[in-house]
């Protein structure tokens, strides 16, 4: 299955969700502990209700929250080496009972506190997610119409929504984060590669003391905000369609800027705007300081502004 038919037959299960009118019962507490190697790997999946995951310096995983009237069971299968805990829904197989309504069953949600350096792997269609204090190898998400929110220092993150608005908080050496219509807020210690992708979502992303050696952000209308330093060599690389860039790098910027656009406004400090006599169309070329690193803006019809600060 490609990523596309994956991320497509999720939203289909979201939308099948808003259909789904559950019963008013009681949940069933649930209350587990597994044991689990401090570099193990957890694989959580939950299809609604909520997610929150929390760090600790045990060799165990415990799983604590409330399981929704109407789930078929809280499956978790496993060694010391791998855990997996998935809620198990009705017609979880086909999908077909939440697209045609007929999923009565309640959301659930579930509390995870696992080693502080597991690898995580969550996977969620409306579930809300949140994921604190852990510093796991890769930490992986992939939702479909819920929230996330990460505050954690991951060596990887790899986050992807549809939908969902992303609010991350990272120390990490490699990001990628992508959304289709959802806003995403990446915040930290950025000190390696970052890629952002998004549809019509809003991208904003502030480096703190640190220096990105690599950026990658494209966008069709959802505008694209960079606050960062940039290393030696780095690079930066930012395509929208229709969406609006916004640049802020420090004044003692050490890097070749290229600016391109067919007919949005260009704007960069002591730049030269290029415009044909005749047609659409403006560029420039700028080196800043000695030019060491690499700078590249375009856009079809968005505005581009670097500023120096």
């Amino acid at each position: 299955m490609t990523r596309a038919t994956h991320q497509a037959s999720k939203l289909g299960l979201a939308l099948g969700l808003a259909l789904a009118v559950a019963p008013a019962f009681a949940a069933t507490p649930i209350n587990q502990t597994r044991p689990l190697d401090p570099r193990g790997r957890v694989e959580i999946e939950n299809v609604k209700g909520r997610i929150d995951v929390r760090a600790w310096d045990r060799p165990e995983v415990k799983i604590e929250g409330s399981l929704g009237n109407g789930v078929e069971k809280l499956e978790i299968e496993g060694n010391g080496e791998r855990l997996s805990i998935k809620v198990k829904y009705p017609n979880r197989g086909s999908g077909m009972g939440f697209l045609m309504g007929g999923d009565k069953s309640e959301p659930t949600d579930l509390k995870v506190t696992l080693p502080l350096r597991a690898d995580i792997e969550i996977d969620g269609v409306s579930a809300d997610i949140d994921v604190t204090g852990v510093a796991s190898s890769v930490l992986s998400i992939d939702s479909v119409s819920g929230d996330v929110a990460v505050a954690a220092a991951p060596r990887e993150a790899r986050i992807d929504s549809v939908s969902g608005d992303l609010t991350l908080t990272l120390n990490s050496s490699k990001v990628s984060a992508e959304t289709v219509s959802g806003d995403m807020q990446l915040r930290g210690r950025l000190d390696g590669d970052v890629d952002v992708e998004t549809v019509s979502g809003r991208v904003d992303v502030t480096v703190r003391e640190s220096s990105l050696h690599r950026f990658s952000g494209n966008s069709v209308s959802g505008d694209i905000r960079l606050a960062t330093a940039l290393t030696g060599n780095g690079e930066i690389s930012v395509e929208t369609v229709s969406g609006d860039v916004q640049l802020t790098l420090p004044r003692n910027l050490s890097a070749t800027v290229h600016g391109q656009s067919f007919s949005g406004d260009l704007s960069a400090p002591d730049a030269q705007i290029v415009k044909p006599k005749h047609g659409p169309g403006s560029s420039f070329e700028h080196r800043y300081g000695s030019g060491s690193g690499e700078v590249r803006i375009e856009t079809f019809s968005g505005d581009a502004t670097l500023q120096l600060d």
